[in-house]
Order: C-alpha cells, then sequence, then structure tokens
C-alpha cells in the first residue's frame, strides 16, 4: 500500500538553501467567499493546515490579501511555532477593497508596511519567500524589488519571488535583486506561462503554478483526461497535478481546499506515476 505523503513528489531548493518537498499547499480557500474575510468553519480550516504538514506539506503560499491577513493568522494558529522545515511563503501588492476586489500597490513604503504586518502576523522574525503579488505598473520596478531587497539585507527576507510576470519582467528585476521564484498561472489546461516556465527551468527559479487543478475541457467525457483518468483509477485532479510535477523539476504546485478529504486527493497526486505516453497526450492537447 502507497504511503500517503507529499514527499513522493520529490523536492526542489528554493534559492540554493531551502529544500521543500515539491508538492505545496495554498491557503487562499481557506478565506471566506470572495478570498474576504473569515471561513465558515475556522476550526476546520486550522484541521486542514495540521493535516497537510503531517502528510509531508514543507511548503505553504499564502498572502496578506487573503481574507486580507486572515490566511496569515489561520497558519500562525494551526502551525506556530513552526517545524525547522516548514516554509511558508507570502506575499504583498495588492489591496482588497472588497469580496473578488483587487488593485495593485507596489510604492515601496506600502511593501514594507505589509511585510512587517506578515512577519507579526505569522509570528516570524524573517520571512522566508516574500513575493510581490503583482507589479504596480504606475511604480518604477526596481523601486519595488528594490525595497524588497532592502528587507532583505536587513534580514526580514529570506528569498524574493515575483507573480504574474513575463521573462522580461524576471530579468529586469535580477539587476536588482535575486528572484527565487516566479508564481503565474499555469496548468495542463493553460499554458500561457510557458515561456516563463521555460526560463525558470534554464535558471534554478522555483515556479509556483495557481491555479494548477484546471482542466478544462480535458477532463470533459471523451477528453484525454478523462480517458486516462478512467483507464488508471485516477482522479482528473490527480492527474493535472501529476503532469505539472512531470513537466518541470522546478515546478511546485499548491493546490488549495478547505477539506481535509480533499487535501488527501490532491496529495495522493504526489505518487501518481504518469507514464511517458500520457504526459505527452496531455502536452499535445493543448
Amino acid at each position: 500500500m502507497t504511503t500517503l505523503t507529499a514527499a513522493a513528489s520529490g523536492s526542489f531548493t528554493i534559492g540554493a538553501d531551502l529544500t521543500v518537498n515539491r508538492l505545496g499547499f495554498g491557503s487562499m480557500r481557506l478565506t471566506g467567499k470572495g478570498v474576504w474575510g473569515d471561513p465558515k468553519d475556522a476550526d476546520e480550516a486550522v484541521r486542514v493546515l495540521r493535516r497537510a504538514v503531517e502528510l509531508g506539506v514543507g511548503f505553504i503560499d499564502t498572502a496578506d490579501s487573503y481574507g486580507p491577513f486572515v490566511a496569515e493568522q489561520l497558519i500562525k494558529k494551526a502551525l506556530h511555532p513552526y517545524r525547522d522545515d516548514l516554509v511558508i511563503a507570502t506575499k504583498a501588492g495588492l489591496t482588497r477593497q472588497g469580496p473578488d476586489l483587487w488593485t495593485p500597490l507596489g510604492r515601496p513604503e506600502y511593501l514594507r508596511q505589509q511585510a512587517e504586518l506578515s512577519m507579526r502576523h505569522l509570528g516570524v522574525e524573517r520571512i522566508d519567500l516574500f513575493q510581490l503579488h503583482r507589479i504596480d505598473r504606475t511604480v518604477a520596478l526596481e523601486d519595488q524589488v528594490g525595497e524588497l531587497k532592502k528587507l532583505q539585507d536587513e534580514g526580514k527576507i529570506r528569498h524574493i519571488g515575483l507573480s504574474e510576470v513575463s521573462v522580461a519582467d524576471v530579468r529586469a528585476a535580477q539587476k536588482v535583486a535575486p528572484i527565487a521564484t516566479v508564481q503565474n498561472l499555469y496548468n495542463v489546461a493553460n499554458r500561457s506561462a510557458e515561456e516563463l516556465l521555460d526560463y525558470s527551468t534554464a535558471n534554478g527559479i522555483g515556479f509556483i503554478p495557481w491555479y494548477p487543478l484546471a482542466t478544462g475541457a480535458l477532463a470533459a467525457h471523451g477528453g484525454p483526461l478523462a480517458e486516462i483518468a478512467e483507464r488508471t483509477g485516477h482522479t482528473p485532479g490527480q492527474l493535472a497535478l501529476a503532469w505539472l510535477l512531470k513537466r518541470s523539476p522546478v515546478m511546485l504546485p499548491i493546490p488549495g481546499t478547505s477539506s481535509i478529504a480533499h487535501l488527501e486527493d490532491n496529495i495522493t497526486a504526489a505518487s501518481v506515476q504518469l507514464s511517458d505516453e500520457d504526459f505527452e497526450a496531455l502536452a499535445a492537447a493543448v
């Protein structure tokens, strides 16, 4: 019987010194509707986080804007004091005006304020991975990344990441500070960040695909994902995660959920052995 563990996904080292199991956990779904306010069941959210760590998840992704601050505070409630091998990544750069409303804000003083607040809400003296949630196109990129570099130099940030960026953005940011990870929309049904993934793979940059479980028409009746799922006995979601893990050694999927059953279903994907033929069939389907 296969042991249920995220360790089966293999490992990746972020920034040359933080080694994590590649299948992580995203905390956005632990908040209220529209990623706003408290969850319906805060106790269940705590149980999900604790179960994730029990199952070998060593990389948890969150953001100041999830709630806002709700997800960070739930992580602290569930897991603090943290295990030495647990990496918690957070983000700043999107402000919230209500459910499903997100507005970029990248002024240096704001990014510094949010980093300090995240440290307090998470209960840490240094953030392992701090990501610019969105580039604010009204503020010079070098000023936004430059402020994160100052926080890094002060020992408040260990590594810097970017979210929803192009290769050109990463190259520009790398002139200011080392970039350890990028986080873009990417899944088996949406390959719009293919160029960035290839760049990340070639340069050892961790690639965190958000919305990793999306399957689109591939999982429809008669579709290639549905056919492989029926033949192998795995769910389309498990196969979608397995495809991501096989796609690149720098891939760090972070499927999120507010359900322990769904969490365990996702973690099962770490042990799924997708054949080369099935991988190529899915790769060619989009």
